[in-house]
């Protein structure tokens, strides 16, 4: 099977895309060995693309996280499937389907677009203490599930230890929970670290991490309900901005997509 590298925004996957029906492999055990950083291709997740229809374009799209845990909502994997179609079968539009949600996506020149769904938000959903700080979390469930921590200076932040006991927090028991720290840092602009549920480590960007950050601060009069520009540890800056038609419970991620390489698995 051909496989590309692929990034969106330095969040990146292994993406196998228009598989046969006979390829009906275990993708989490998949996930697990290639996404391997030292004994694999390495990538935070693997992402298997199929195309559904062509008219009009419809593509089902599933996601492991390279710890074999299956992603019910993965923006970035999104991204770069809606690149890999564009660049495939020239789609400019279409609709993703990702454990059973609908997402509808955009690819420009310079961006590709996908939607994701804002479900429930809760303020101080719970409480750790940073730098000998107390800090709140408020929630927000953006497809899948996030908590956000406004602090001072993200980067005074050892994101992947408290990260890591957040993410563990007994009130958020069982699943867990996806980690955000964000700061404001000026007009409709935030910077956020993410520690991410299922790759178990920080990651250089997370596309429903970049909305929940943006839920969250708009929430808290940081920004207002238009476009904001979301910096990234891989300093390729995604934007959110509120759905046009669904504003309330609907939100765009765009940002730039990258093919690295090609390979043949074997």
């Amino acid at each position: 099977m051909r496989f590309r590298k692929i990034h969106g925004a330095g969040n990146d996957f292994i993406l196998l895309s228009d598989l046969g029906p006979d390829n009906d492999n275990d993708w989490s055990k998949e996930a697990e060995r290639l996404c391997a950083r030292r004994t694999g291709v390495g990538a935070d997740g693997l992402v298997i693309s199929r195309l559904i229809s062509d008219s009009p374009a419809v593509l089902e799209v599933a996601c492991f996280n390279a710890d074999g845990s299956f992603a019910t909502m993965c923006g970035n994997a999104l991204r770069c499937s809606a690149w890999a179609a564009h660049r495939d079968h020239g789609f400019q539009q279409m609709t993703l389907q990702m454990a059973g949600v609908v997402h509808e996506a955009v690819v420009s020149d310079e961006s590709v677009w996908v939607t994701a769904e804002v479900g429930a938000v809760l303020p101080r959903r719970l409480q750790a203490v940073i730098n000998g700080r107390p800090t709140w979390f408020d929630s927000a469930h953006t497809g899948t599930e996030h908590v956000v921590a406004i602090v001072d200076d993200v980067d005074a932040i050892d994101a992947v230890m408290v990260g890591r006991l957040v993410r563990h927090h007994t009130d958020l028991a069982p699943l867990g929970t996806n980690v955000n720290f964000v700061q404001s840092t000026g007009q409709q602009a935030l910077k956020i670290r993410t520690y991410e549920r299922g790759v178990e480590a920080e990651t250089l960007s997370c596309g429903s991490g970049a909305v929940a950050a943006v839920v969250v601060a708009t929430m808290r009069g940081l920004v207002a309900r238009r476009a904001v520009t979301v910096h990234n540890r891989a300093g390729e800056p995604l934007t959110v901005r509120p759905h046009d038609a669904r504003p309330n419970r609907t939100h765009w991620v765009g940002g730039p997509v990258t093919h690295t390489f090609e390979g043949v698995l074997t």
